[in-house]
């Protein structure tokens, strides 16, 4: 999972400019401008309340900002219809929640829904994609089972199931590991890597993790209150400095011998 760290060349896919958004009166993204380009996996992070799941709400159009403007494949967000959006994106959300005993095929197969006619019937080919999708995830066994019988980390994988099933062009992940055991965690972000990498499916993760999002990501965006604090190649933006100013810790990193990554040890503050 060797990463280079020049500066993205690839496609514009989002422009933000000078962008905001609040709830009842009090800003959650403020004055945000960003430019993310194909050909890298970008992490968004950044502590408890900094806007992360807001922002990529935002950029997957699920909210609209108060002001400034969001281009999505060089169109205004806004205008895009609702149908041929979720033909490029899928999200992958923080908090999964179905209500009713959908099966957890019935549930992968709701992926299906952006590419088929109203009313159509899914065809054998696309059963085949949710087969594939249900083995990737580790989840076939489960394909029967009520949604509403799964763990947490059960109803994550049939979520990323899902969005599979759904062929975006862009995966916005939304802590998409958070309810994963470790085995888990890093077997899904392998699984995703590699469909970035093989099939050019770009990403775009809010991560928690400082080390899962250096073995990842290719590139950071780090947030605050709000704002970006910093971004860009994983290498140049995970630095002791940099985690200090976002998160309030002490941090050393350091080589990872098994990922090649960065690592990052941390603790509070010795004069606090």
């Amino acid at each position: 999972m060797a990463r280079a760290i020049s500066e993205p060349s690839g496609e514009l896919l989002w422009s933000l400019t000078k962008v905001n958004f609040g709830y009842n009166g009090t800003p959650v993204v403020c004055d945000v401008s960003l430019e993310l380009r194909r050909g890298c996996c970008y992490g968004i992070l950044g502590p408890n309340g900094s806007g992360k799941t807001t922002l990529l709400d935002l950029m997957g159009g699920l909210l609209m900002p108060h002001s400034g403007m969001i281009e999505f494949m060089g169109r205004p967000l806004h205008v895009w219809p609702r149908k041929q959006l979720a033909r490029q994106l899928a999200l992958v959300p923080q908090d999964f929640m179905v209500r009713f005993g959908y099966s957890v095929r019935e549930v992968v197969e709701m992926g299906l829904h952006p590419h088929l006619h109203r009313f159509a019937a899914p065809s054998e080919t696309d059963q085949v994609l949710v087969d594939e999708a249900l083995e990737a995830t580790g989840i076939a066994a489960l394909a029967n089972r009520p949604v509403t019988r799964l763990s947490g980390g059960e109803k994550q994988r049939v979520a990323v199931a899902r969005a599979l099933a759904q062929k975006p062009a862009v995966l916005l992940l939304d802590e998409a590991t958070s309810n994963l055991d470790i085995h888990h965690s890093l077997e899904i972000l392998h699984l995703i890597r590699g469909r970035f990498e093989r099939q050019g499916m770009q990403v775009v993760a809010v991560m928690h993790d400082l080390n899962l999002a250096s073995f990842f990501c290719d590139r950071l965006i780090f947030l605050k209150q709000g704002q970006v604090v910093c971004q860009g190649p994983t290498e140049e933006v995970l630095t002791p400095e940099n985690i200090e100013a976002v998160y309030g810790v002490e941090a050393e990193v350091r080589s990872n011998a098994f990922t090649n990554s960065r690592q990052v040890s941390f603790r509070l503050p010795l004069n606090r």
